[in-house]
């Protein structure tokens, strides 16, 4: 599928190349080193306008999560926590956007749109990993509302988050089909936020575990029917998925540039590193998979601006998610092997990016779940 960019979303892309260059970029490697918060890079996505860019127009935004996520690429290309910030904040408006009330929305949508507003999705378990249904955190029901007991793990943004979309059991007897979604404000009795995680990427935005003793929610704050927040929570995560493909592209992309000016700046045996066939031949193999993976990232993205939805989006995203991702980690650990020794110095960028890379691959579903999806409904379609 060819992709059209309109006019204005080529002067998107035009412009965030040039924030990314000359304002992300130098903070990128201060951002990981020292895994704080980039507090400075969130109020630049804030001043640009870019919470509410894949949302519709009512909050600010296109409509358009092709435009999305040419954002997320051009900011993944130079820093990786900096694009992370945007996906973190789309993740939530897109569940409250699918299955929250009016309330909901009118109360935290228009502060996520304009950065005011802060937030979370928080799904996963030690115990269940990408086994959502598995999950044991309860929401017992109480007078008024619910009772929450348990604890998640990995639950990034939890630092500076305002409110958290959580999954509970309202029905321990069942599996999907018992999983209730629930907006938890920050301040709840009974909530509370473990430290962060020390993390081998994806530094700069902190992930921590939250505990839940008894913490109480009012029913108004169910995110969807009770029982159907597995599949509020699954749409949403498909429906962000050739966002994550995305973020892949952006990071290979930049690896791959920083691997050519090493190689084009580098002499050995008499002549350019850049001029031997072998190295020529890794680039090209570079070049081509990054290709591949935008190709598949933005007709996913396209399903989605065009309303397509169920199993053929799902498929669209998995498929998206799973290659560009996988890409990122081999144009990647390929980009460190063309800087040679200096590729495993933390002196130079390469060595973020390898790292950076690998979270992608498990991150919103591991690859090997995808993979799961994909070959199921692949041989699904062929027999029937």
């Amino acid at each position: 599928m060819l992709l059209q960019l309109s006019d204005e979303q080529r002067q998107l892309q035009t412009m965030l190349r040039r924030v990314a260059d000359e304002r992300i970029a130098p903070r990128a490697a201060e951002i990981d080193a020292t895994a704080e918060y980039p507090q400075d890079m969130f109020d630049l996505l804030k001043e640009l306008g870019l919470f509410a860019l894949p949302f519709p127009e009512a909050y600010g935004g296109t409509g358009s999560l092709t435009s999305a996520c040419l954002a997320v690429e051009e900011l993944g290309r130079a820093c990786y926590n900096t694009a992370y910030l945007l996906v973190l904040q789309w993740s939530t408006f897109g569940g409250i956007l699918a299955a929250g009330t009016d309330e909901q929305k009118e109360r935290l949508l228009p502060g996520l749109a304009n950065g005011t507003i802060r937030a979370s999705i928080s799904v996963t378990e030690s115990q269940s990993g990408s086994d959502v249904a598995g999950i044991l955190t309860r929401a017992d029901k109480a007078d008024g509302g619910y009772r929450l007991n348990g604890a998640k793990v990995y639950c990034t943004n939890a630092t500076v988050a305002d409110v958290f979309v959580v999954a509970a059991k309202t029905d321990p007897t069942k599996r999907h089909a018992g999983i209730s979604a629930f907006i938890v404000e920050r301040d709840t009795p009974g909530f509370s936020i473990g430290q962060p995680e020390n993390k081998l990427g994806a530094r700069g935005v902190p992930s921590c575990p939250l505990y839940f003793d008894a913490a109480f929610v009012p029913e108004s704050a169910r995110l969807g029917g009770e029982g159907a927040g597995f599949r509020a929570i699954m749409d949403a995560f498909n429906h962000g998925r050739p966002i994550m493909g995305a973020r892949g592209v952006g990071l290979a992309q930049g690896a791959m540039e920083s691997a050519a000016r090493f190689v084009e700046e580098r002499q050995a045996f008499g002549q350019k590193v850049a001029e031997f066939q072998g190295v020529q031949w890794m680039i090209a193999d570079m070049a081509m998979a990054i290709e591949a993976s935008r190709s598949l990232v933005y007709r996913a993205a396209a399903f989605a601006d065009q309303g397509v939805t169920g199993k053929e989006l799902a498929m669209a995203a998995a498929m998206a998610k799973c290659f560009a991702t996988d890409t990122a980690m081999k144009v990647a650990t390929d980009a460190v092997q063309l800087w040679g020794s200096a590729g495993i110095s933390k002196d130079n960028p390469i060595e973020r990016y390898f790292r950076d890379a690998k979270v992608l691959q498990i991150i919103e579903g591991t690859n090997q779940i995808q993979r799961n999806l994909i070959g199921r409904w692949t041989l699904e379609g062929l027999s029937g």
